[in-house]
């Protein structure tokens, strides 16, 4: 498995924010931090690290995992819905490049990859401040011929679908209830955080690992009852809005 991160940008503090509140940033730490982050990759889930150059320019380019939706069979470069985020795609779509034939999603269409979730062959698409129906009806057109169902979830209360979702599984996700509905993962068994950390419901599979955050132990408690997890201390990226699937995108070579 390969995993594609981008450097911690030297403009970090001055990142997009939308749900969160803005606090001073250490960017250093968040360096130490990430490097941590793409050694656990390495070790735990057996991913080869491929970088991006770092974008010292672009204050999210961290966040790699909003440029781009990737499967087996092809990768979707996004349009995103920030437009201070426009600049971090092309050089995301140079490496992809190398590893899948590429699409584009053209305007006036925005998707921020944080929003595309799947289980399995089923892509769910939260409905965002960053995605439009545009952008949802051409990532559908563009994964029907791979066989890939779209569904598209309404989001409440937070930046991404993926804030509010995450697949244990392919038939399993980690939800927080108080932003998605139950009943828009028909066909999926879904596993509550707990409610006193709304925040949890972001955890990053890879191959067999399951990355998670220790900011949240009352949900790693109940998680640990069947999965065995790797924490990853994330807390500074999560000043910016982050989380742990934000920073890398995981792809079969």
């Amino acid at each position: 498995m390969i995993a594609v991160t981008r450097p911690v940008s030297d403009a970090l503090a001055d990142c997009e924010l939308t749900y969160v509140e803005r606090k001073p940033i250490d960017v250093e730490r968040a360096r130490v931090q990430h490097q941590e982050y793409e050694r656990v990759l390495q070790e735990s889930a057996q991913c080869t690290i491929v970088r991006v150059p770092a974008a010292h320019d672009l204050p999210d380019a961290v966040f790699i995992e909003d440029t781009a939706v990737v499967v087996d069979e092809v990768a979707i470069i996004t349009r995103p819905g920030a437009q201070s985020r426009h600049g971090e795609t092309a050089a995301v779509a140079d490496v992809l490049s190398r590893y899948r034939e590429l699409r584009h999603i053209q305007a006036p269409a925005t998707i921020d990859g944080g929003d595309v979730l799947f289980c399995g062959r089923r892509a769910f698409i939260g409905r965002t401040s960053r995605t439009n129906d545009d952008g949802i009806a051409q990532v559908r057109r563009m994964l029907a011929p791979f066989g890939y169902s779209v569904r598209a979830v309404t989001v409440r209360g937070c930046l991404h679908l993926k804030s509010a979702a995450t697949a244990l599984s392919e038939n399993q996700l980690l939800i927080n209830p108080a932003w998605v509905s139950r009943e828009d993962f028909p066909g999926v068994e879904l596993f509550p955080i707990d409610s006193t950390e709304p925040h949890a419901a972001n955890i990053l599979k890879a191959g067999d690992a399951h990355i998670y955050s220790p900011a949240f132990p009352r949900t790693a408690a109940l998680l640990q009852r069947s999965l065995r997890l790797t924490f990853v201390d994330t807390s500074e990226l999560a000043k910016a809005e982050g989380a742990l699937t934000c920073c890398s995108l995981v792809l079969a070579e």
